[in-house]
């Protein structure tokens, strides 16, 4: 695996940010996470006056072998299906877009489709159609997963150079939250129980056989020894890619917003090779997932929003956007105390 030159956001201006922060016509703190936010895109891009400029979102598709296994409500088809509505702009996730003007793309990571015609949202970046099931035999070959994280990179790579320099994380696969909880496990050694959740709405006899499921393949295979051989062993080509886009949008010192359960196990993922990397990340939203929240705490990471959603396609992360938005600009645009000639505080 390539070194990524990731590098710790400087401290050098911290102070600088702070004071031009508490200078505003305000009470110390009197906005809040908005005020969190200010300082970290500041820090990130190492100036007083940030900009937000070409705001895209990826969206990476995929199908997953262990959604044969019956730990999905839905048929594994729902995967290509819904990367046509996010095509035809029908999706959650094409609406918070819009509404922010924000870019998308749809990435097929390795979805179990051929898409005949080409559309200017799709990028085709298949490895293969579909995961192996990981209950019998490891997901992929590990060829495979740095392929994934390499061609990922390049994607991030191109976006950047067309001026994008804030980027979100989304996912579609019929059996991601099975790979993902099984990679949070395995990776935190938490007990596989209190990392499965419902996914998309199985019931309690679903959930059950997907937990027993999850556990066989765990004792079958272990705890590889790297990264890579965890996620080739468990993981889902969209996981894999998006691990590879997060690495290289902090490398080149973008704003990178993870969504939810899925993207946020891609971080940990991404975390564990360069752990610089979470300086540039702002965490978006708390899945109603109760792995998500456990896993937003042991990553010590502090959600901007708690909708109580659990779709993906990054949609928490295009929600919280204008959030952000407020934050960079009330840095930018708000008066302070001297250019307004309004006494401070005593």
């Amino acid at each position: 695996m390539r070194k990524y030159k990731i590098e710790p956001i400087s401290s050098d201006i911290r102070e600088a940010l702070l004071k031009k922060i508490d200078g505003k016509t305000k009470p110390v703190g009197a906005l809040g996470v908005l005020e969190r936010i200010a300082l970290q895109v500041g820090m990130i891009q190492n100036t007083l006056t940030p900009e937000l400029n070409n705001p895209h979102m990826l969206v990476y598709a995929a199908d997953h072998g262990i959604a044969k296994e019956g730990v999905s409500a839905y048929p594994q088809e729902v995967t290509w299906q819904m990367v046509m509505n996010f095509l035809r702009e029908g999706a959650a996730i094409n609406v918070f877009c819009r509404q922010s003007n924000i870019q998308l793309s749809v990435v097929d990571a390795g979805v179990n489709y051929d898409f005949s015609h080409d559309h200017p949202r799709l990028i085709r970046n298949k490895i293969q159609k579909s995961t192996e099931s990981f209950l019998h035999v490891p997901a992929m070959s590990v060829k495979h997963a740095q392929k994934s994280i390499d061609t990922s990179a390049n994607i991030v790579r191109s976006i950047y150079e067309q001026g994008c320099n804030i980027i979100g994380f989304g996912e579609m696969g019929i059996g991601n939250t099975a790979s993902a909880s099984v990679l949070m496990s395995v990776m935190s050694d938490i007990p596989i129980e209190e990392c499965v959740g419902r996914g998309t709405g199985i019931d309690t006899y679903g959930l059950k056989k997907k937990q027993k499921n999850l556990s066989s393949a765990i004792a079958k295979h272990g705890k590889p020894d790297t990264v890579l051989k965890v996620l080739s062993t468990y993981g889902g080509f969209e996981i894999a890619q998006m691990v590879g886009g997060i690495l290289q949008a902090a490398e080149l010192k973008m704003i990178v917003l993870i969504d939810g359960f899925i993207s946020t196990v891609a971080f940990f993922l991404a975390q564990a090779i360069e752990p610089d990397v979470k300086d540039y990340c702002l965490f978006c939203h708390q899945s109603s997932e109760h792995a998500h929240r456990r896993l937003l705490r042991l990553l010590d990471a502090k959600p901007l929003l708690d909708l109580e959603m659990r779709l993906g396609e990054g949609t928490g992360a295009a929600v919280a956007y204008p959030i952000i938005q407020s934050a960079v600009n009330f840095l930018n645009q708000m008066a302070s105390f001297e250019s307004a000639q309004i006494s401070k505080q005593k």
